[in-house]
Order: C-alpha cells, then structure tokens, then sequence
C-alpha cells in the first residue's frame, strides 16, 4: 500500500460530539466533492487548483528547474517579493525541508522574502545585506500594483539595477504575474524578464503548486517534481481523510468549538501553520461564519500557551500534526553525576522523548476536554508535503461548503486598502479622504 498522511479523529469524539453528528455531516461532505469536481458550487471560477497537480507537465517542471538553476549559479541571495499566498506556501515547504541554522552557513544560496510586509527596518536591513553581493529577484503579482510587494520590488529592483546594470539586472528578475494584463506584466515585456504565469481561476492562497511556490522552492534547491508527484497521489486518490477532517471540524464547530489550533512538535512546521492560517482563516472567515485558526509550536508553547489551552474556555479543538520519522538521529548520553536527573532517559533519541511528550499532551488535553484530531505524515520529505498541501486545500473547499460560504473569494481584506490608500491621498480617494477625516475629528 503507497504510504501516505493519515487523519484520525478517534480523540475529538466524546462529551463534545459523537460519530454520529460527524456521519451526519457525510451527505454534504460527498456533495461539496461533487460541487468542485463540477464546478457547481459559489467561487467556481477560482477552481484552478483542484485539478492542478495532476495537470502540471514534466517539461513546464523542468523548465522551472532550469530558471531555478540559472538563479542558483548567477546569486548569492536570491529574493522572492510576494504576500500571503504569494509567499507563505514556498517560506513553509523550504522551512519544512531545511536545515534549522541554514541562513548562518555559507555556501549554497539562499532564499530570502520580502514584500509580505511594510517594515521600514525589515527593507533597510534586508538591502544591507544585499549590499555588494549578487542577489536575483523572483516577484509575485498578478497586478503588479499590490502595495507591500510594490514597494518593495520598486526598492530591490532600483539597488539590483544600479549594481549591476540594467542589461544584468534583467536577466536577474523573474516575474511571475498575469499572463496578458497589469503593470508586471507590461514591466517584464518592456525590460525581457523571464516570466511565468499565475493561472486566472487559481486563488493566492492555493497557489504553492504554480510557479508561484514551485520557482523559490526549486531555488532552494528541493525537489519540485516530488513535490507535485505527492499532491498527485492525494487529488488521484480516495476522499475519507479528507471527509474526516471537514466532517469532524463542522461537527466541533457547531458543538461550539469556535477556534481549531493547529499544532506541531517540529520547529521546522511553523511556517506550514502559518500557510494554513491564511488558507482556512482567509477561505471561511466570512458572513459572521467560520473556525478560527490559531497555531502554536509545541513543547515551547506548553510553557506560555499551555495552560490556557489545558484549563481555558472550552470553545477550542486541536488538530496535531505528528511526524513519523526524523532526517537524523541524536542519542541522549549517560551522565555519571547525573545532577540534571535525565539518566533514565540516557540512551533515548531525543525524537523518543518528543513523541512521548506529544502523546502525554494530547492526552492531557483530551482530559481536559479540548478534543484533538490527528494528522500524521510520515516524514518532512517533498513528497509528504506534497500531500499534505493538496490534502489541506481540498478539505478546505470541502469544509467551506459544509460551513455555507463561498471558500474562493476574500471581500473582507480590501476594507483596509480603501482606508489606506484614503489616508496616504491615492488619487481616486478624495472622497474616503474626507469621510475619515470627518471620523477622526470626532
């Protein structure tokens, strides 16, 4: 049998709900399949993702692989600007698979981000690092208007292009952007820069198995074949671990569950949480509806959030991603003094000792009455990741029908943009000017 994640949700059973509420979800599960595969359902025009994997050819890989290669010998740095979608999905995968104190190692290069934000000192500090060195660019934008990653790459592209030459700095950008239309688009015809394309119908947020996630982390040097080969393994196969988690989160939910934390015993998963966050936060939180995601990074957060999540209101669940094998082994020695306590567990990997500590928590949480399911992947490899991306964006679509709204659209994040842009006397917004002016004399 072909090894993959598995989802239980034997520990969120109990006083909270039962099977029975979860299989009561089961006929709106199948037809939520049915709405995406049919394309039926409401934000049907953003369902690019759902058979994408499958669809991704070995030369359009290749090809990517190639431009990652080039990137590789020509820098030192190479920088991808994006935000949310546009960057999360690539900062999980390559902190996934990396070596934790890569960026204090010489050698290989690296991939840094920026236009996820507006931090002055974050975009001083990051071009005096840059300073002297050579460094690409990779930006991200369908628009090419998008505020944080606009501002950055106007900066990055203006240092790139004063020390090294425009002819250089050409050959040094990649854009990744609409295939006909914005000011990207017409930047990269006009200067010759490489391009690939955000398909139309394949949302921010789901976007990690386009160019859009695959170039930075090709960069990074790891495997996106193996990548995509995973996701295929999921999209071609059954949906029960995908109707287990929709299912059993919409029955917590209404049993009053409101917040689901997402946790890891892996420091190299905080990233993938916070690509999920954006994905379930940003796809549900919608019509007053939608399961609050939250995460946390275990056993270091036991010693902060630990105890609200033990003895707090009870209007949480976790979902807890556990990780079968590690990439290396370390042994805890024997200590002749002993004066730290630790020889019983002297001759123990420290993995041993995490697993009991996940074990233990878990239990102690469902003691506690904060139900738990479970996601196991059976090691941080290209493939596994794979998997467990398209396994995440499927149940996602799926929970969001169960949920009652539209998972594709997000008109809740441009209410700050128009007050914004209003603020900062965009032209266009005299009107917003004047109406929050008005507001703030008050």
């Amino acid at each position: 049998m072909l090894e993959q994640i598995q989802v239980s949700n034997f520990a969120a059973l109990g006083q909270d709900i039962d099977q029975c509420k979860v299989d009561a979800l089961k006929e709106q599960a199948v037809n939520a399949v049915e709405k995406l595969e049919k394309g039926t359902g409401e934000g049907n025009d953003f369902l690019g993702w759902l058979h994408l994997p499958s669809s991704i050819t070995e030369a359009e890989l290749s090809d990517i692989e190639a431009t990652a290669k080039s990137l590789r010998e020509s820098c030192e740095f190479v920088v991808a600007i994006g935000i949310g979608g546009s960057y999360l999905g690539a900062k999980a995968v390559i902190e996934a698979l990396s070596d934790s104190f890569d960026a204090y190692k010489p050698g290989n290069c690296k991939v840094l981000f920026a236009g996820n934000n507006i931090g002055e000192d974050y975009l001083a500090d990051l071009m005096d690092l840059l300073k002297g060195h050579k460094f690409g660019i990779i930006v991200i934008s369908k628009s090419g208007t998008t505020t944080e990653p606009a501002i950055a790459f106007r900066l990055l592209k203006d240092m790139l292009e004063q020390q090294e030459g425009k002819e250089v700095a050409s050959k040094r950008i990649v854009a990744i952007t609409d295939a006909k239309k914005g000011a990207l688009r017409s930047l990269a015809t006009q200067e010759g820069y490489k391009t690939y394309v955000i398909p139309d119908n394949v949302g921010g947020r789901f976007s990690v198995l386009t160019p859009v996630g695959l170039l930075p982390i090709a960069v990074a040097g790891y495997d996106v074949k193996a990548l995509v080969a995973g996701a295929v393994e999921i999209e071609n196969g059954d949906d029960e671990n995908v109707f287990t988690y929709a299912q059993t989160r919409n029955a917590l939910y209404q049993a009053g569950k409101k917040i689901e934390i997402l946790v890891n015993f892996c420091p190299r998963l905080h990233y993938l949480a916070e690509w999920w966050k954006q994905l379930y936060g940003e796809s549900e939180g919608k019509d007053h509806l939608g399961i609050f995601p939250a995460s946390v990074d275990f056993t270091t957060d036991l010693h902060s959030m630990g105890q609200w999540i033990q003895d707090g209101e009870r209007t949480i669940f976790e979902t807890v991603l556990s990780v079968g094998d590690m990439s290396h082994s370390v042994i805890i020695p024997n200590d002749d003094a002993n004066l730290d306590g630790l020889n019983f567990l002297a001759g123990k990997h420290v993995d041993e000792v995490n697993k009991m500590a996940e074990l233990g928590t878990r239990l102690a949480h469902v003691d506690g009455g904060v139900p738990n399911l479970l996601i196991t992947i059976p090691a941080l490899t290209e493939r596994y990741l794979g998997q467990l991306i398209y396994f995440f964006e499927k149940a996602c679509g799926v929970s969001g029908y169960i949920l009652g709204v539209n998972p594709f659209n997000q008109p809740g994040v441009e209410a700050y943009k128009k007050n914004m842009f209003a603020l900062l006397n965009k032209p266009g917004y005299e009107a917003e000017s004047k109406a929050i002016q008005a507001k703030l004399s008050k």
